[in-house]
């Protein structure tokens, strides 16, 4: 296969600017193809495909080619892609052949090579998870499939699938997941159908921090970090629109977008955003039946999604994150009646930001553990989540 030249050249921008100037990858490439409106469906799917095999691989590959440039990394991504390298692509490292040779040697590196991670980080997942890991680390490097929650204030699951059809979008249902739909493989739904609103991309682990909640219909529910919205709108559906729904954030550009997104989904009555200020668990005090707090975290169980999120997080910021999660418990429980429900969740693997949070919340008193839902990546194939459902004890 041939590659054009200023595709290739394009390419190795982004993946220059992910790794040598901390950008994140997605900007990078939405910016790109904004900024390149002739490119076609081809030309994107080439600079997708390998902008994100880089970054996910990067110290594999700089182990097949010999080199860390990124000129050299993108030529050892592309030998793996099938392509011929071209003579007008100059780089510094080990010719196709011994790229292609050097694979069968590719497994007996060290975990931090063959699996591409930080040392730091690859030290960190094994303290905290022991031989899991190593299963963990493999199934996060593995591309991802797109997930749909289904609407149901809009459609049925049934009725989203034929709707679909219509657009040549084959969509099938996921067991065990009641409004959930996947896509085929490497296949994502164009803009103008997700701006329907009667499906909503959501991975398959997110949608089971919702239910946990056991919202019911006519109750007040705040979700205290609720950033676009993706699990407040699961919650309106849950709730049959029916009740309020306090969706809060500390970014304005997030709650508008919750708003864009509540009314598309019909559920613009229900749902109210409000702006985080200092006075809020005061000015909400005990105003919520369910309270969720899906709080800031490592965000480590979405690295399929975010390959360049190893490459930009230190344990600085890991540090920062937990103290921040036992911030939000300390002080947004105010905000839950007595014998409310309470969802700690995080979008992370890691224990010392999962049940070690809520180990610290339990001994502080007056809130009871009902369930935990560890989401792992390695045995359901979605993203990594935790998820724990806290009963806070009546008067």
């Amino acid at each position: 296969m041939k590659m054009h030249r200023i595709l290739a050249v394009a390419t190795a921008e982004i993946v220059n600017s992910v790794f040598n100037d901390h950008k994140v990858l997605d900007y990078e490439l939405a910016n790109a193809f904004g900024a390149n409106p002739k490119w076609g469906k081809r030309d994107r799917s080439f600079i997708a495909e390998t902008v994100f095999e880089v970054v996910r691989w990067r110290r594999a590959l700089s182990f097949l080619v010999g080199s860390d440039e990124t000129t050299a990394l993108c030529a050892a991504q592309w030998v793996r892609m099938g392509f011929d390298l071209p003579e007008w692509w100059s780089y510094t490292g080990a010719t196709a052949e011994t790229i292609k040779a050097r694979e069968t040697e590719l497994a007996d590196q060290p975990r931090t090579i063959r699996e591409s991670i930080p040392d730091w980080l690859d030290a960190l997942g094994a303290e905290e998870l022991g031989d899991a890991w190593d299963s963990e680390l493999a199934a996060l490097n593995q591309r991802t499939r797109v997930y749909l929650r289904v609407n149901t204030l809009k459609t049925t699951r049934a009725k989203a699938i034929e709707w679909l059809a219509t657009f040549h979008i084959p969509a099938t249902e996921v067991p065990g997941l009641p409004d959930a739909l996947t896509l085929l493989p490497g296949k994502t739904i164009p803009k103008s159908v997700r701006m329907d609103g009667r499906v909503e991309i959501q991975d398959g682990g997110s949608q089971m921090i919702a239910p946990l909640l056991d919202p019911q219909p006519g109750e007040r529910v705040i979700d205290a970090c609720a950033g676009a919205g993706g699990k407040s709108l699961h919650l309106a559906a849950l709730m049959h629109n029916e009740g309020q729904i306090f969706g809060m954030d500390i970014a304005k550009r997030k709650l508008l977008e919750l708003e864009r997104r509540a009314k598309r989904a019909d559920a613009g009555k229900m749902i109210k955003s409000r702006a985080i200020t200092p006075t809020i668990s005061t000015d909400y005090a005990e105003v919520a039946d369910r309270l969720l707090i899906d709080a800031p975290c490592s965000g480590l169980g979405t690295l399929k999604r975010q390959p360049d999120l190893k490459w930009r997080l230190t344990h600085e910021q890991i540090d920062k994150v937990r103290s921040i999660q036992a911030e939000l418990l300390r002080k947004y429980t105010a905000m839950l009646k007595p014998g409310g429900r309470l969802v700690y969740a995080t979008c992370s693997i890691l224990p010392s930001e999962n049940r070690a949070a809520v180990d610290h919340l339990l001994s502080q008193g007056g809130f009871s553990l009902i369930k935990e839902c560890p989401v792992s990546p390695a045995s359901t194939g979605y993203d990594g989540f935790y998820a724990a459902a806290l009963m806070k004890d009546p008067v």
